[in-house]
């Protein structure tokens, strides 16, 4: 695939409001890696950074993205090539995605935890170029990326972070490229590239079937991140910690780019609590981003440890009861709310906002450009102030369409252009100021940690085992990760299959484990409604009956064997 038949499958944003983006600073007219090496200049030497095994400084990133990109582009990689990345948290993360974009390549941001299913999809849709894996991990990326390769229409190049001889190793990239003729190559090549250019392809995680590819543009990716870093009143004294996939749009919005950005440190842990904790003590951590995964961690004596350094904590994912807020303020740490989404929109809690705000809103809009609407479903009839619709939103990094999906950008989208997000909200007023709160969402999604599954995706897998007549994915509640998956079943045989026959399936299938059913309910037939549509609502009621009775079940079990 070339380049011009990918670029020609793109939604362009409308040239009005692209000159009023342009015109109010909303955009930038330079692209991403001349704004990190202009960070760089004014900060060479602080840590730009952190993790458990290793730390950089400004003038050290710069200078070895520089060379990787160099590295790059001597492999035959070249400018527009889309590259996927499977990587963990850990610092050759950040430095590949950096010396990437230096080389004008266009990370595709799939996860470590992607397989085939999702991963030869995207890639051949996109026609991807390079491979990006770590090496090590106990599925073996690298294996996988060769056997992916094989036979692929556009694959090229394999590179592996980690210690492999099977492809190319990252550490070798632009290793033997002078720091100067690294530098020309990347101004070279920046030269070249259009602020309006796609700077990254990152995934959506709530349209239907498989993941839908979202363009983000140089133009507006990184002022989205300054934006929300500015929101936080972060700069060059800041230290962010970062716990969830770095991969992530939260990751890169507001971990890489945000401190970036403002020239603030990076400290990059990883998804296990305890040990981030402690990288966040040792590291002296000020700020931390905490999806929904991670919000009982606060509760265990290891978050203690990071107070004496840690003033802010976002919190992001679901509604946040007043214990847990309470927990997190303890000490004087300020805490609000965080609502984003890869498709662009973001929305914080301001700095002066009042605590009612804090605690039972996710804030206003980072941006003055950023328009919002509160729309009865399935129409574009504007609801009252604190009536519950559908968010909608429009603003100067927000997308204007998937990437080659004109059917479904055809019902994604308001007829002026507003995004129709599929999550229920209103506007609640506090002290006179307005402000955006989640009540649920419309669009049947899962929201296991983090991670959004669609239940639709999964129960067009499930449907295809032998015998299966009929499905239906639902989320039950876990106290840990928020919601886990259950799918109920009908079986046309009467003769149900274990959990882990259905889990085989769907590795049979190449499909992303974090997506498996945890749960599953034979049933002799769904619910449905009087138009025919399956009751989705009294299967959730009805999963989470039976937990809370297996729960009262197995603690009163615990109690009379004491």
């Amino acid at each position: 695939m070339t380049v011009s038949d990918w670029r020609g499958r793109l939604v362009r944003y409308p040239a009005e409001r692209a000159h009023a983006y342009r015109t109010s600073g909303a955009w930038s007219t330079e692209t991403t890696g001349r704004r990190l090496h202009g960070v760089a200049v004014r900060f060479p030497d602080r840590l730009a950074v952190i993790t458990a095994d290793a730390t950089i400084t400004y003038a050290e990133l710069d200078r070895r993205t520089d060379q990787i990109a160099a590295g790059l582009a001597a492999l035959g990689l070249r400018p527009k090539d889309p590259v996927i990345f499977q990587l963990t948290n850990r610092l050759e993360t950040v430095l590949a995605w950096y010396g990437a974009i230096k080389a004008g390549l266009i990370p595709v941001a799939t996860l470590a935890a992607h397989r085939r299913h999702e991963i030869g999809y995207i890639s051949t849709k996109l026609g991807a170029v390079g491979h990006i894996v770590e090496a090590g991990l106990p599925f073996d990326l690298v294996d996988f990326a060769l056997e992916h390769a094989v036979g692929h229409p556009t694959i090229r190049h394999i590179i592996a972070v980690g210690d492999t001889d099977a492809v190319t190793r990252f550490d070798t990239l632009g290793a033997d490229v002078s720091p100067s003729a690294a530098r020309e190559l990347v101004e070279q090549i920046e030269r070249d590239t259009d602020p309006e250019d796609v700077v990254a392809f990152q995934l959506s995680g709530g349209t239907t079937g498989v993941p839908k590819v979202i363009p983000r543009l140089h133009a507006e990716y990184w002022n989205n991140a300054e934006f929300y870093a500015k929101r936080l009143g972060w700069d060059e004294h800041t230290r962010v910690a970062h716990l969830i996939p770095i991969i992530h749009n939260a990751g890169i919005t507001c971990g890489v780019h945000a401190a970036h950005s403002v020239g603030a440190c990076l400290v990059l842990a990883t998804a296990d609590a305890r040990n981030a904790f402690q990288l966040m003590a040792t590291a002296k951590a000020t700020a931390v981003l905490l999806g929904h995964g991670h919000y009982q961690a606060v509760r265990f004596p290891a978050f203690d440890a990071t107070r004496p350094h840690l003033r802010q904590v976002v919190l992001s994912g679901a509604k946040v009861d007043a214990e847990l807020f309470d927990r997190v303020q303890t000490g004087g740490v300020w805490a609000g709310q965080l609502f984003g989404m890869s498709e662009g929109m973001f929305l914080a809690t301001p700095l002066d906002a009042p605590a009612a705000a804090r605690r039972a809103t996710v804030g206003t809009p980072i941006c003055a450009q950023d328009e919002i609407r509160i729309l009865e479903p399935g129409s574009e009839t504007e609801v009252g102030d604190d009536t519950v619709g559908e968010l909608c939103c429009r603003g100067p990094y927000t997308i204007v369409g998937y990437f080659d999906a004109p059917e479904h950008n055809r019902t994604a989208f308001t007829s002026d252009g507003f995004y129709r997000t599929g999550d229920l909200a209103k506007i609640t007023v506090i002290d006179g100021k307005r402000y955006v709160s989640i009540e649920g969402r419309i669009k049947d999604l899962i929201n296991r940690g983090g991670e959004k599954i669609n239940a639709e995706e999964v129960e067009l897998l499930l449907a295809e085992i032998a015998g299966v007549t009929d499905v239906a994915v639902v989320a039950m509640p876990d106290p840990r990760l928020g919601e886990k998956t259950c799918a109920y079943i009908v079986s046309a045989t009467g003769v149900p299959l274990g959990l882990d026959a259905v889990q085989h399936h769907l590795a049979e299938l190449g499909v992303a484990k974090f997506k498996w059913p945890e749960r599953i309910e034979w049933v002799d037939a769904l619910p449905r409604s009087n138009v025919g549509k399956v009751d989705k609502k009294r299967l959730r009621a009805e999963v989470a009956a039976k937990l809370d009775a297996e729960r009262s079940a197995s603690e009163s079990e615990h109690y009379a064997t004491r």
